[in-house]
C-alpha cells in the first residue's frame, strides 16, 4: 500500500480543497454541488466574520500524488466560552472509501486540536453549528434541501470505525400542504392562540431591510439561547448572512410575529434552491444567476430554516400561528412541500410542532464526539 501524505493547505489552495468533492460525488445523483463562490467565501479568513473569534486549517490527503481526502480542523472560541467546554471541531470532511485514509485525516485534525489544549474533537461542523452541521445517517434516497449537508453512506463507517461516538442527533421532517391542512389540532390551536394573544404576523419589509435585521438579531439570539450547541451569531455574522440571502429570499416567507407592537417571534423560510443548484455544477455565473429568478417559480418545496419565539412567549401555541401563516403564504407561490430542519432530537417542543403539522421524520443527522 502506498504511503498516505497529509498536507497543510494555504488560503491559496481553497480551490483545490473545494473541487475535491466532485471526485467523491461524481456518480451520486442526489448530490447537489455547492456553489463555489459561497464555499470560497466561508473559508476566506479575511471576509468571513466567523474567523474574528475562531481558527481553521485545511488539510488534504494524497496517495501517489493524487488527492484522496480532505478535512478542516477548527477552534471555535465562542462555542467554548458560551458552553464552558474545551473542544475543537472537524469539518469539510470528504474521503474515498478507505479507512486508512480517513484515519490519517482524523489523526491530523485530532493532533491539531490537541496542540491547542483542547480535549475533545466534535463534528462534522463546516465550520460551525450556524453552517452545514452534522453527518447524514438516515434518508439517503433524495437530495438535501437548501443549506443542508449530504454525504455518502460509507462516511458513517469511516467515522464510527475511528472510534467517534454519538453526541447528538438532529432531525428533518418533510411536510405536505395536503396533510398539514388535514390537521384539526393545528387549526384549533392556532385559532385559540390568535384570539388569546392578539398576535399579528407580517412579512419582512425589504425597503427597511437594515431595521428589520435588528429585529431578527433580537429574536434569534434570545429564542435559541438554551439549545444544545447553539452559539449566538455576532452582528457581523448575521449581517454577512443577510447580505448573501437578501437577493434570493422570498419576502412573503420571512415573517415576524408582533403582540401589541412588540416583536415576539421570527420565521425564515427559504425556497429549496437546491432544485436549481443541482444543474449548476457549482457555478453561479455568468448564466446560472439568471436562472435563480427566471426558474424560481418552478420550486415546489421550501425549507423552514428558523422559527422561534422569545422565551416569555413560548409554549403558548404561537408557533402554530406561524405554521398556519407559512402554509397559506407558501401555497400562494406554488410551494406544496416543506422541510423543517434541523431539530434537535430532544427538542420536544419543536418535534411536537412538526408532528402537529403531520410532518414525517425522514432524515436524521448525527454530531460525533471523540475524546482526546
Amino acid at each position: 500500500m502506498s504511503e498516505i501524505v497529509v498536507k497543510l493547505l494555504q488560503q491559496s489552495d481553497i480551490k483545490t480543497f473545494l473541487k475535491f468533492a466532485f471526485k467523491i460525488y461524481k456518480n451520486d445523483p442526489n448530490w447537489v454541488p455547492p456553489l463555489y463562490i459561497d464555499k470560497k467565501k466561508i473559508l476566506n479568513k479575511k471576509k468571513n466574520p466567523f474567523f474574528n473569534d475562531a481558527e481553521l486549517d485545511m488539510f488534504m490527503a494524497y496517495r501517489d500524488g493524487e488527492p484522496v481526502g480532505r478535512i478542516a480542523a477548527i477552534k471555535n472560541n465562542a462555542h467554548n466560552r458560551i458552553h464552558n467546554e474545551n473542544i475543537g471541531f472537524f469539518g469539510f470532511f470528504e474521503c474515498i472509501n478507505d479507512q486508512e485514509v480517513a484515519n490519517k485525516l482524523f489523526d491530523t485534525a485530532k493532533e491539531w486540536i490537541k496542540q491547542r489544549g483542547l480535549d475533545t474533537m466534535r463534528g462534522p461542523a463546516s465550520p460551525s453549528s450556524n453552517d452545514e452541521y452534522a453527518l447524514l445517517i438516515e434518508g439517503f434516497d433524495e437530495p438535501p434541501k437548501f443549506m443542508m449537508p449530504y454525504n455518502p453512506t460509507y462516511y458513517i463507517d469511516l467515522i464510527e470505525n475511528y472510534g467517534m461516538k454519538k453526541a447528538k442527533d438532529l432531525y428533518a421532517y418533510i411536510i405536505s400542504q395536503t396533510k398539514m391542512r388535514q390537521s384539526e389540532k393545528l387549526i384549533r390551536v392556532q385559532e385559540i392562540a390568535r384570539k388569546r394573544s392578539g398576535i399579528k404576523i407580517r412579512s419582512i419589509n425589504m425597503k427597511e431591510f437594515k431595521k428589520e435585521l435588528e429585529l431578527v438579531k433580537y429574536v434569534y439570539n434570545k429564542a435559541w439561547a438554551p439549545n444544545w450547541g447553539f452559539v449566538p451569531m455576532t452582528d457581523a455574522e448575521i449581517d454577512a448572512l443577510a447580505k448573501d440571502l437578501k437577493p434570493i429570499v422570498e419576502p412573503s416567507l420571512v415573517l415576524f410575529g408582533e403582540i401589541e407592537g412588540q416583536t415576539v417571534g421570527f420565521a425564515l423560510v427559504m425556497p429549496d434552491y437546491n432544485k436549481l443548484f443541482r444543474t449548476f455544477k457549482g457555478r453561479l455565473f455568468p448564466f446560472n444567476f439568471i436562472k435563480l429568478f427566471t426558474q424560481k417559480r418552478t420550486i415546489d418545496c421550501a425549507r423552514v430554516i428558523t422559527l422561534g419565539m422569545i422565551p416569555e412567549f413560548q409554549k403558548k401555541g404561537l408557533d402554530g400561528v406561524f405554521y398556519a401563516e407559512i402554509m397559506d403564504r407558501a401555497r400562494e407561490i406554488g410551494i406544496e412541500y416543506g422541510e423543517a430542519s434541523w431539530i434537535l432530537e430532544d427538542n420536544e417542543m419543536m418535534k411536537r410542532g412538526a408532528e402537529v403539522m403531520r410532518g414525517e421524520l425522514y432524515k436524521k443527522y448525527r454530531v460525533y464526539d471523540f475524546k482526546i
